[in-house]
């Protein structure tokens, strides 16, 4: 659905005489002294991106079209998924003059929340496809362009600023303990740790600086996690496993003991190497924060728990492989949420008051 002129012109009228017409054009009823508005911002933008959509998919739903809410619409429907999702995944896809890549940053650029949230939804295909395909050294111009404008949103938004958090100062004793040591001073001094380092502008993706600008990509992500489809999470742990390309079926039972290096190596397990990427903790921290979502998030679904749980392995399977104690450290955590999980009945409930007439003392 598109506004022509003579509807344009009559969200700008302040006053009219004739209720039916105004009824017709969706003009709001306002007092006088306020101008008459009809389809806010945000439906004519989901309504063009919808239009623009339509040129470049074989197929739009009619429903989709006819939605009053055509932007969380575009970011459920199925149908539109599947055939974004085929396109992205083609071997030509990503060039600099790839309408679908096109298509992504004009709606991103759109500056629409709502809009934001579909292009946010195709970051894991996107950055999945776009890091398996960069040794290959095909030109990508068009993936570049979508995640050069979620990086730049994101140090427009934070205005370069790192993130960081406050941590307590374990040397001071706790104002909640009797302690017979002399405080050092009244305040209790704070550690300030980084969560996220500041960030510069940039123009191009270069090798030195291509982690860093995906992981913010997905820090961006992670913001909005909430608020993504379950497939889009699901493509999300399925890439980390190519990426990670390791097999990590040897910690299934949830073992993650120092005896894994061993099994690694036996040549019973087996090994994705297309697909294998450098994972540097810029990369890692937010990927890491991501599956720790998908794996304890309020809504669990049993498909995005499996497939995070196969990420999480393939992942700590990798750390050991490269012998990185940081990311051993953080794979390894995941694992024994899997872990503790797993020992847990499903229909147990924590907060449940048991009733029972025996006394334990």
């Amino acid at each position: 659905m598109s506004i022509d002129d003579t509807t344009a012109s009559a969200i700008t009228t302040t006053t009219t005489d004739d209720d039916s017409t105004a009824n017709q054009e969706k003009i709001a009823t306002t007092p006088s002294s306020k101008p008459r508005i009809t389809w806010s911002d945000s439906y004519t933008k989901a309504q063009t991106a919808i239009e623009s959509l339509s040129a470049i998919l074989p197929y739009i739903p009619p429903s989709l079209a006819a939605s009053e809410t055509p932007a969380f619409s575009l970011l459920h429907d199925a149908e539109i998924a599947a055939q974004i999702s085929r396109l992205l995944r083609q071997n030509d896809s990503g060039s600099g003059d790839n309408n679908l890549c096109r298509w992504l940053y004009d709606t991103f650029q759109s500056s629409e929340p709502d809009l934001h949230l579909v292009v946010l939804k195709f970051l894991p295909i996107i950055a999945g496809v776009y890091l398996s395909r960069v040794a290959l050294h095909k030109p990508l111009a068009g993936f570049e362009a979508v995640l050069l404008a979620l990086y730049a949103h994101e140090t427009t938004t934070r205005n370069g600023q790192p993130i960081t958090v406050s941590v307590p100062d374990l040397s001071h004793s706790s104002i909640y303990h009797e302690t017979k040591q002399t405080a050092k001073n009244t305040s209790v001094e704070l550690n300030i740790a980084v969560i996220s380092p500041s960030l510069e502008p940039h123009g191009t993706v270069r090798s030195t600086r291509r982690a860093r600008i995906i992981g913010v990509a997905l820090e961006l992500y992670y913001s909005k996690i909430s608020q993504m489809p379950i497939n889009s999470k699901i493509d999300f742990c399925e890439f980390c496993q190519i990426w990670a390309g390791e097999d990590g079926d040897v910690y299934k039972d949830g073992s993650n003991s120092s005896g894994g290096s061993e099994e690694e190596n036996s040549p019973t397990v087996k090994r994705g190497k297309e697909g294998r990427i450098c994972l540097p903790w810029d990369l890692l921290q937010p990927i890491l924060r991501i599956l720790g979502h998908c794996l304890m998030g309020n809504h669990k679904d049993k498909e995005l728990y499996e497939a995070a749980c196969g990420a999480c392995r393939s992942l700590y399977a990798r750390s050991v492989h490269d012998i990185n104690p940081n990311a051993i450290l953080a794979t390894g955590s995941l694992l024994n949420l899997v872990k503790m999980n797993s020992k847990v009945e499903d229909d147990f409930d924590h907060t449940e008051i048991v009733h029972t007439n025996t006394i334990t003392l």
